[in-house]
């Protein structure tokens, strides 16, 4: 992590006249907290951005762009069955987070293999996958790696009130398009680079 959310939120905050204790009880969290973030110790998640911007009246594009920065490009798997959707797919990922590494498998064992390898920042996975369930597939990338961003995908809206409770950030009906995704990394727990100007 770079320190330039840290450095973006204490200009922010300094220029709003703010103390980090009066932000903090703006925020309601504790004053150490402030410090952590403007240490780059401790990054917030994407509900405390959101609660961020709206205390210091900034957009949260600011925070979000701020935020996403980091040493190194982020590590994005698409899991699908079907040889086909991935490749209608991943230059649509690859589109929007021109500077991600972006990998797709048809086999769920293979992406944990790679989780295993690669910290993996984002995954967007299909729910029905062979015999494997995708609901499944996430609990096992969780347990890997709990800050692993979930978007599930699939061509059954039904779906969508068992992904909620699998930990998942996301879910999009298929077919993947590039707007959908861009609304789908405005929600991210874990914010993330994409190299994306739009």
């Amino acid at each position: 992590m770079n320190g330039l959310f840290a450095e973006t939120l204490r200009k922010l905050r300094t220029d709003s006249g703010l103390t980090q204790r009066e932000l903090a009880a703006r925020m309601y969290v504790t004053r150490p907290t402030v410090a952590r973030w403007e240490s780059n110790s401790r990054l917030p998640d994407a509900a405390m951005l959101s609660r961020l911007a709206r205390c210091l009246g900034v957009d949260i594009g600011t925070l979000l762009s701020a935020a996403a920065e980091s040493d190194e490009a982020p590590n994005v798997i698409m899991v699908d069955d079907r040889k086909v959707v991935l490749a209608g797919g991943l230059p649509v990922l690859e589109d929007v987070m021109p500077n991600a590494t972006v990998v797709g498998f048809t086999r769920p064992t293979e992406a944990i293999e790679y989780a295993k390898g690669n910290r993996v920042a984002l995954a967007f996975l299909d729910i029905e996958l062979g015999n494997t369930s995708g609901f499944d597939l996430c609990r096992t990338l969780l347990d890997v790696n709990p800050r692993t961003n979930i978007v599930f995908l699939t061509a059954y809206a039904e779906y969508s009130l068992d992904a909620w409770s699998t930990g998942a950030s996301g879910f999009m009906v298929k077919p993947i398009t590039a707007e959908g995704v861009r609304e789908q990394l405005a929600r991210l727990r874990f914010p993330l680079s994409t190299g994306s100007s739009t």
